[in-house]
């Protein structure tokens, strides 16, 4: 990994590193890497955001409601437990994307791994959502343990599931309206990607 200095809004500069850079197929930069505390209201605001530009997500605009505290509480959490990561997606210094994937921590279903993604929708289409699928399942294979990757997608999300199938996950099973949005049922699709195959 490579360092990144950063101007802080104090100011101040910090280092980081950096996990990848792409340049996406509109042109722009993309930079990928772990959060810092300092990110906990971009985050927050880019939460509350992306929850209203689509129904693909578990909550609405402005239903993200931790407090800066808690966000912050809970990045310290991310980084400090070897089982989990979060990836930030930066293009000119503002997130454009959060994902994480986290393993489970009780010993018999530790080989096991869930993750979750999202992209701002002015983004959508230029290739991040792959970038930073291939930082997870990175992630995934350093870890010897993890021999699964799960995820649940609305059923209707057919972008989505394509970009899933593309990596090998594969349905292995259906939450029978497990969405309930705009007074309308949707199912949630369960896929696995194996590590082990």
């Amino acid at each position: 990994m490579q360092p990144l200095m950063i101007l802080s809004m104090k100011g101040g500069i910090k280092q980081m590193d950096i996990l990848k850079e792409i340049t996406l197929k509109n042109g722009e930069l993309l930079i990928l890497r772990e959060p810092l505390e300092s990110d906990a209201k971009e985050m927050i605001d880019y939460l509350n955001t992306v929850g209203g530009e689509s129904d693909n997500l578990l909550f609405g605009k402005g239903e993200f409601r931790l407090t800066l505290e808690q966000e912050m509480e809970y990045i310290k959490k991310v980084g400090n437990d070897p089982n989990m990561r979060m990836i930030l997606g930066f293009i000119n210094n503002s997130i454009v994307s959060i994902a994480e994937i986290r393993s489970l921590s009780r010993k018999r279903i530790a080989h096991n791994s869930e993750i979750a993604i999202s992209v701002k929708k002015d983004y959508w289409g230029n290739g991040i959502g792959s970038a930073v699928m291939e930082e997870l399942i990175r992630f995934a294979k350093e870890h010897k343990e993890i021999k699964n990757i799960s995820l649940g997608v609305k059923a209707s999300n057919r972008n989505a599931i394509r970009l899933y199938e593309k990596f090998g996950f594969v349905k292995v099973g259906v939450h029978k309206d497990y969405f309930y949005i705009n007074e309308n049922y949707d199912d949630e699709w369960i896929m696995d990607f194996y590590l082990d195959k």
